[in-house]
């Protein structure tokens, strides 16, 4: 019933525009999204890039249904990517990129040709890409398009969801020599049968995975903002023997901002991942509309400003 009632929201335009113009709603949007335009990513990257941190970029575009808009997303991540050479926010600042945003549901060589347009991009500025993961129904294509990526562009990271059964054996094969992976806890609304359902069980499976890409070749990346499993990270680094460039921690840009920069004091690499684009009003609803905890969470993080 809640999740229907979110992503019926999510359709509203008259809701959209009071969320735009509603001095409270716009202080929502502005903490979780980082603007509009091009111009305002790279004005919030080059203040968190100030500050020591380092950022992953997403151009909101989840909604792509027609090849035009696929050429669009596209446009706009060459257009990033050439910006932020540029602008000297490179190696700090990479880019993510959905997928599904290049047409991948309707056209998947279409999405895999785009993708490998944007990762020769960012090997021009001086950066990479990593590919985000969605649904359950596209983590087979997503995978299959990073190897296919990785065989010009070996950089390439991924995101794995540690809620989804599956993804154990998949940190097991993506944990070699130069491989980037990113774990999250994953947020779609999955079955049983394919997703662990209680947040204990999410929990321990993230320290499965965690333990796993940390006792590998590659390069961990720990997507949480939850201080038991930053900590639990922290604590097998130094029992894995990794340097503290050797992995990273991830956060969302307006969350936690106050432990994103007490871990750069103690010398960890933090990301922060930066959305931004015409499409905010849909990314704030599907992300509260993925699990009713989301709308607690993010009200804490905006009271809290921490």
């Amino acid at each position: 019933m809640f999740r229907s009632v979110i992503l019926a929201a999510s359709r509203s335009t008259r809701l959209e525009r009071l969320l735009a113009t509603t001095p409270v709603s716009r202080q929502i949007v502005d903490r979780f999204v980082a603007g509009t335009t091009t111009t305002h990513a790279l004005a919030v990257t080059r203040e968190l890039v100030s500050r020591g941190l380092t950022v992953t970029l997403d151009y909101l575009g989840e909604d792509t249904l027609t090849a035009d808009q696929a050429a669009v997303a596209r446009d706009e991540y060459l257009r990033l990517l050439s910006s932020l050479g540029s602008a000297s926010l490179t190696p700090a600042a990479e880019v993510s990129l959905k997928l599904s945003a290049l047409g991948q549901r309707f056209d998947e060589k279409m999405a895999r040709d785009y993708a490998a347009e944007i990762c020769a991009a960012a090997v021009a500025a001086g950066t990479t890409v990593t590919l985000d993961m969605e649904d359950q129904t596209t983590t087979d294509s997503t995978l299959d398009i990073l190897t296919q990526l990785r065989q010009d562009f070996p950089a390439v990271g991924v995101a794995l969801q540690a809620y989804l059964r599956r993804t154990e054996a998949d940190c097991r094969e993506l944990a070699g020599p130069g491989s980037r992976v990113r774990l999250c806890k994953g947020a779609y609304a999955e079955p049983e049968s394919v997703a662990y359902q209680s947040r204990l069980e999410v929990d321990k499976s993230y320290v499965r995975c965690l333990n796993v890409l940390m006792s590998g070749e590659g390069y961990p990346m720990l997507a949480t903002h939850d201080p038991r499993l930053v900590a639990i990270g922290q604590d097998r680094a130094r029992w894995f023997d990794r340097a503290e460039d050797e992995f990273e921690f991830q956060m969302l840009y307006g969350v936690r901002t106050i432990e994103q920069q007490r871990l750069v004091a103690e010398g960890y690499t933090v990301r922060v991942y930066v959305p931004y684009g015409t499409q905010w009003y849909g990314y704030l609803m599907r992300r509260l509309a993925e699990r009713p905890g989301n709308v607690a969470f993010f009200a804490r993080a905006l009271r809290s400003r921490t």
